[in-house]
């Protein structure tokens, strides 16, 4: 049976472009029914500028009220050096490294070029090497909502210099929903044909509804890794009209009835997208949290 990985990320990006802020205590309950759902693998914190993004300013303390497990992957995103210091400092078990494609997307969220947050990543992936494994997304794989189109030979000449500094896996991100299947088979396969050895994790917004057809791409063209959110919720704080993820109970739906294993409890899933549905105050995305698994449960 065909098994994908799901990285969980609902306490990450699925929470920075809320308007309400949940308690440290509501992330960390977040995060234990996401394990109790099955969950092995989980963005728990940002450790970015809390000034810009308030939502993610108890990083710190999310990390230190995690239960520890052995068996699951506390992860941490990070945006610069800075934010890769205070990620290892909290002991994160892995950090995701983001760098967008395009650099004025790049500038506001990260306050550089695009190419030089790469150089960092070098910099930091020399000093980091046996140490703590770095993942890195590229975000605006798919286009930017400042330039437009964001060309192929743009991503792969990204995937290069990245590739470079040995990460365990490398993401395209759709930060702004603008992808389609086609764009998806296109770039993944031409990621995988370049870089055979390194796996392919994608990660995509549903803004426009192509989200969880862009998953099933992935998967066909050789991904091994997708992001998802419990009850599709997220968002990016610079990105105009951000809306959510992919949902994780839509994904897991999608993929059981496929028979690729996941891991997750669908059931488990759909509970604890109407708990953070209760949490937010308002009504999130996900569909099969409304409509329940099929056939229904005995």
């Amino acid at each position: 049976m065909t098994t994908i990985e799901i990285v969980e990320v609902s306490p990450r990006d699925g929470l920075q472009n809320e308007k309400t802020l949940l308690s440290t205590g509501d992330k960390l309950a977040l995060i234990g029914k996401a394990i109790d759902a099955g969950v092995r693998r989980m963005e728990v914190a940002s450790f970015v500028n809390p000034k810009k993004v308030p939502q993610m300013a108890d990083a710190e303390a999310v990390m230190a009220g995690l239960p520890a497990r052995d068996d699951v992957t506390y992860v941490g995103l990070a945006l610069n050096e800075r934010g890769f210091e205070r990620a290892v400092a909290a002991h994160v078990d892995e950090v995701n490294f983001a760098v967008m494609a395009s650099d004025t997307f790049n500038r506001r969220n990260q306050g550089a070029d695009a190419f030089e947050t790469a150089r960092q990543l070098t910099t930091i992936a020399d000093n980091a090497q046996g140490k703590i494994p770095i993942g890195v997304t590229i975000g605006t794989a798919f286009g930017c909502p400042f330039e437009g189109e964001v060309s192929l030979d743009r991503v792969l000449s990204l995937v290069e210099a990245i590739a470079a500094t040995l990460p365990r896996e490398i993401a395209l991100a759709d930060t702004i929903g603008v992808a389609t299947p086609r764009d998806v088979a296109e770039r993944v396969g031409a990621v995988r044909d370049r870089y055979p050895d390194v796996p392919i994790r994608c990660h995509f917004h549903n803004t426009r509804n192509t989200g969880i057809a862009n998953a099933w791409a992935a998967i066909e063209a050789g991904a091994t890794t997708l992001d998802s959110s419990l009850g599709g919720v997220g968002g990016c704080p610079f990105a105009p009209a951000a809306t959510g993820n992919i949902a994780t109970e839509d994904l897991v739906y999608m993929l059981d009835r496929a028979g690729i294993a996941t891991g997750l409890d669908l059931g488990a899933c759909i509970d604890t997208a109407q708990w953070l549905e209760g949490k937010l105050g308002h009504a999130v995305p996900g569909q099969v949290m409304k409509a329940g698994a099929f056939p229904a449960p005995a």
